[in-house]
């Protein structure tokens, strides 16, 4: 049963019937747009409705934005990060009640709500260390009393464009070095999760306002795409868009943001294989893949959507792995109620690219092992409740080489060496994450080396899921090829300047070019 208390949740994070959707920072804006309803896939009941911003509330804070971007740029780098610390604890204050709301939003079981409002915190912590080290590079001149070196300098203004699937966390991924990096940050959430982006807004509020954070350094605009869409992309004024979403997004704000020339950090759609070889710890792999399958019904960019299993231990697994969902089976519910392991999927559209899924591959050869149908009956009623499918089907199969954004798993055998495991997981159009279950240090080795995975992560004993913040998070091909989070993805967030100072007399050319006047 649960032990949430939803309303003294919505009053802790400042959530109303109505709600304001354009914030500056501290400062909330009334607005002439749209009034949309957000509600929630575990019973379909609306959580709040939030007054959506116009055409004009739009320039109004790309205005903002510009001149915030004027004085935040010159604010000393660890000074910005002291601001971004006091964010990180705030979030440590809310963390449960935002975790919550996450998961009453989004549908994500209550531990992986809090999970990922960790991860906001998690990466806050990064960022206050790299504000001190935003290090450059001193090199040698050719040149005579000169000095060559390189240097990185605030970027602009930087929209992130954040999916329902981790509504709060790739915000702070972004913004948290953007804010470090001197740049200012527009916010534009997903439709379907608004709530939790007011309730972030609301809870760094205190800390811009008792820091003098001017206004326009963090923003949230809540739009629909007729006001802030394709103009977004193509304003010249933005100088990065950060936007996770599908490969086909992603291809239309490549497009877009290309034509001008502007930087873009694109997550977009994976396909994640998990290889078993002869030589794996079968229980660890299964239990790890049994997450990476199920967690989040299947709702994560990293979710596993293959195991490529060798045949000696084929059967072995799938027999495992059908033995694991079984005692899922019954621990599929309100999300919650922290007995459960699995919750909804986000609306009856997720459910009907689910249910196509199961079809296609059974049309194209494979077989259902297991699940693939939509539960109903008590604590069902909002109807995105799924069993989670296993099927045994081929690489090459259409549906396969697709991403469907469920929890849905083909089993895919192999035979011979690890590099033709290997071969079968590079083989589709997406690149995110990839991992390997073997006790062979050759066969571990070859998996990360340059002819092994082609993925942005390849794990070694353990899932596809669950990165950490501190490397760079991202993938290859479809996936877009952007890098956000941990390790040197601040650079994005900057721009790189080479420069010579010249503190001599003379005025030698490179390359010993001689011009005599």
């Amino acid at each position: 049963m649960r032990t949430i208390n939803i309303e003294q949740v919505f009053a802790d994070l400042g959530i109303e019937k109505i709600n304001l959707g354009v914030s500056t920072g501290a400062e909330w804006f009334d607005t002439n747009g749209a009034i949309t309803s957000s509600h929630s896939p575990i019973d379909g009941l609306e959580l709040g409705q939030v007054k959506n911003a116009t055409l004009d509330d739009y320039e109004m804070v790309i205005a903002k934005a510009q001149e915030a971007f004027k004085q935040w740029r010159l604010i000393p780098a660890p000074m910005r990060g002291e601001v971004v610390r006091q964010i990180g604890l705030a979030l440590r204050k809310y963390k449960d009640q935002l975790g919550a709301l996450v998961t009453l939003e989004m549908g994500k079981i209550f531990q992986e709500g809090k999970g990922e409002v960790q991860e906001m915190i998690d990466i806050c912590d990064f960022a206050v260390g790299q504000a001190r080290l935003i290090n450059g590079v001193s090199l040698q001149s050719e040149r005579p009393e000169h000095r060559l070196f390189e240097q990185y300098q605030p970027l602009g203004l930087v929209g992130i464009v954040t999916s329902y699937n981790f509504p709060v966390a790739v915000w702070a991924w972004n913004s948290a070095l953007a804010a470090i990096a001197g740049d200012v940050v527009i916010w534009k959430p997903s439709s379907k999760t608004p709530l939790t982006a007011i309730a972030t807004q609301r809870i760094i509020a205190d800390v811009l306002r008792e820091n003098n954070v001017p206004e326009g350094v963090f923003n949230l605009v809540i739009a629909k795409s007729s006001v802030m869409g394709d103009n977004f992309l193509a304003d010249r004024r933005v100088a990065l868009l950060s936007v996770t979403g599908s490969t086909a997004v992603g291809q239309r704000v490549g497009g877009i943001v290309g034509k001008r020339l502007g930087k873009t950090i694109l997550e977009l759609g994976g396909n994640n294989a998990v290889i078993m070889t002869a030589n794996a710890n079968i229980p660890m792999a299964v239990t790890s893949t049994v997450f990476g399958t199920v967690g989040t019904a299947g709702q994560r960019c990293t979710s596993t959507r293959r195991i490529i299993i060798h045949e000696s231990i084929y059967d072995e697994v799938r027999d495992k792995i059908v033995a694991a969902y079984k005692k899922i089976e019954n621990k599929i519910g309100d999300p919650l109620d922290e007995s459960y392991l699995v919750g909804p999927l986000i609306d009856h559209n997720s459910v009907a690219l689910f249910r196509n899924a199961v079809e296609q591959v059974e049309k194209e050869g494979g077989k259902v092992l297991f699940g693939g149908q939509v539960l109903t009956g008590k604590g069902y009623e909002s109807g995105n409740y799924v069993m989670p499918c296993i099927a045994e089907a081929e690489n090459h199969y259409h549906i396969v080489q697709e991403e469907t954004f469920a929890p849905i798993v083909y089993l895919i055998k192999y035979r011979g060496d690890v590099m033709n495991a290997i071969a079968i997981q590079n083989d589709v159009p997406q690149g995110l994450s990839s991992a390997i279950f073997t006790d062979n240090v050759r066969e571990a080795e070859l998996f990360v080396s340059a002819a092994g995975s082609d993925c942005g992560i390849a794990n070694v004993n353990l899932g596809t899921s669950g990165a950490e913040i501190g490397g760079a998070f991202g993938g290859e091909k479809d996936t877009g090829g952007g890098r956000e989070s941990g390790s040197d993805s601040w650079k994005v967030y900057m721009r790189r300047q080479t420069s010579t100072v010249n503190y001599g007399t003379a005025l030698p050319l490179a390359q010993g070019i001689k011009f005599d006047l």
